[in-house]
Parts: C-alpha cells; sequence; structure tokens
C-alpha cells in the first residue's frame, strides 16, 4: 500500500485542492475533516506536523494528506 500523500510542504498545497485536516481540538482522537482549501495561513515552506490552512466552511486544522489536486482525482505526483 503507498503512504499518504502528506501535506507537509507549502509547495504542495494550493486553494482548490481537496484535503483532510486535523482540527486542533480533534487531535487527540485523531479525527480526520475533509474539505476544499481556502487559505493557506503557514508562511513557512514547511511544518513537520503539516501546513495550516482554512478550508470552505471555516475549518481550521493542519493538513495531513492531500486527497486530489482536481476533479481527476490527480494528487499531482509522479510516477516512478
Amino acid at each position: 500500500m503507498e503512504p499518504h500523500w502528506k501535506g507537509q510542504q507549502r509547495s504542495s498545497i494550493r486553494v482548490g485542492l481537496t484535503v483532510d485536516i486535523i482540527r486542533k481540538e480533534d487531535q487527540r482522537n485523531n479525527k480526520r475533516t475533509r474539505g476544499i482549501v481556502e487559505e493557506i495561513l503557514t508562511s513557512s515552506i514547511s511544518h513537520p506536523h503539516g501546513i495550516k490552512v482554512r478550508l470552505k466552511g471555516g475549518a481550521v486544522g493542519r493538513v495531513i494528506e492531500i486527497i486530489r489536486s482536481d476533479g481527476t482525482g490527480d494528487t499531482g505526483k509522479q510516477a516512478g
């Protein structure tokens, strides 16, 4: 099984991506929230716990997995 594609690099995250985040209040139970990135909140180029984003609808958390970049299901990963 392929490892999850994590969102630790700011260059991998952009507005419009579908991602899974963990909100601060859900860290203990590891509950994921899925949504579309509305705003990137982390200004550094990387973060070991994931880039912090705001999703459409207002949820804020750190990206733990990028689900897809567009309607094709392509996450931007290169084969290989």
